[in-house]
């Protein structure tokens, strides 16, 4: 089975790249795609992550779940040897994780959390009303949400995995073997493995022509686009500054995620360039956002009148109009047509208002004075864990984990 460049010269392809937010993508990284280096990745489209499905094979699927569980737990919190009496996959599978890479550099990795941290609510509006709304009209990235009934439970819990997922990772120092985040992405990479083979257990409709195999290596790499390329175009336009080493530190951070989630390193981004050229080629195989699109996008959208974060009806509908503001500054308008996302009168005042406040910050801590850029990132760190918890705290307790 061989992907195809199937929708290169579609309207909603060229109309993103010609005149939308590609564009200004390619601007920014100026870079021409050469099509012709769609070969170089297309077999990614039909790749898994073979140590994980073979773990989750000989754990979840085969054990009772408290076993299972506690095996996983176990390497998780603690280093395995090669000579532990454990099954040949749980050991090849956590040999792996706790390698670390001799190309990993920690300290150009914090730089890049340390703007994660100081882009403080800008970032998680960005992941949220541009990101993760702009993801949804990508027709085909979005079917394994569909198959494993992601849509029938609401976004409430899908965005509170999200920001905690986006949030630990993205901390100083927070990637060593056997912390939290690492325990996070490594239930984060069975968690691909038990959906992926749920999905070809009992989804006989799947696509795999069309859609590559559930929750493939390119289509992730698409994804971590979306929280260091995207992320950081987003925030530019919300008028952050991002130095050159904040940027390599981003890009660099991903990668090693990358390679903490199995994704092969050879093929993950370092640069906005090589991301620009890859997402580029990824999205060829994507078609335009459809009916599934749209109920994940609403769904996003009356999460805002679902959350209990606000007590009064009258302060959701605001938030409401104020994600919707967002959205209609950040994404194409087609995009935003497409995904049915109604458009709010003020549509300008909000976005202004997040470039004013974030213009007065950059100038009141001066981002060259070491000390005063390091009050940003723990303002930013704990404007942060505040919404997490808030989220934690009201995400209802009878959603299957």
């Amino acid at each position: 089975m061989k992907a195809e460049p199937r929708f290169h010269n579609a309207p909603h392809f060229k109309n993103f790249w010609e005149k939308g937010n590609g564009k200004e993508l390619l601007d920014w990284a100026d870079v021409t795609p050469d099509l012709g280096n769609f070969e170089k990745y297309a077999s990614l489209y039909h790749e898994v992550d073979d140590l994980s499905d073979d773990l989750v094979k000989e754990t979840y699927l085969k054990l009772p779940y408290p076993e299972a569980s506690a095996l996983i737990k176990k390497y998780s919190t603690s280093k395995i040897s090669e000579n532990a009496d454990e099954p040949e996959s749980l050991k090849r599978f956590f040999l792996q994780m706790q390698e670390v890479p001799n190309w990993f550099d920690e300290d150009l990795a914090n730089n890049g959390a340390r703007l994660c941290m100081r882009s403080g609510t800008n970032a998680l509006i960005i992941l949220r009303d541009f990101v993760l709304m702009g993801g949804y009209d990508y027709a085909y990235l979005n079917k394994p949400l569909i198959f494993t009934g992601a849509l029938k439970k609401g976004a409430v819990k899908r965005l509170k995995d999200t920001l905690e997922f986006w949030v630990h990772v993205t901390r100083e120092d927070a990637l060593k073997v056997n912390s939290e985040a690492y325990q996070l992405i490594i239930r984060t990479r069975l968690m691909h493995s038990y959906a992926r083979l749920k999905i070809k257990e009992k989804g006989k409709d799947w696509d795999y022509e069309i859609w590559g195999e559930p929750i493939n290596f390119w289509d992730m790499i698409a994804t971590y686009t979306g929280f260091s390329l995207v992320l950081m175009q987003g925030l530019k336009k919300l008028g952050v500054k991002i130095s050159e080493k904040e940027e390599g530190g981003v890009f660099h951070l991903w990668k090693y995620i990358g390679y903490l989630l199995g994704i092969p390193t050879e093929y993950l981004p370092e640069n906005r360039q090589q991301a620009v050229e890859q997402l580029y080629l990824w999205s060829t195989l994507q078609d335009q956002g459809d009916e599934d699109s749209v109920q994940l996008a609403q769904a996003l959208l009356a999460e805002n009148l679902e959350s209990t974060i606000y007590k009064y009806p009258f302060q959701r509908k605001l938030l409401l109009n104020l994600h919707q503001s967002m959205n209609w500054f950040l994404l194409d308008r087609e995009i935003n047509e497409r995904l049915q996302i109604p458009k709010v009168a003020v549509t300008a005042v909000f976005p202004k208002f997040i470039i004013k406040a974030n213009q007065i910050a950059q100038q009141i801590y001066n981002l060259d004075d070491p000390r005063k850029n390091r009050k940003l990132v723990e303002i930013g760190h704990k404007d942060q864990m505040k919404v997490l918890e808030d989220y934690i705290k009201h995400t209802p307790k009878d959603f299957q984990y």
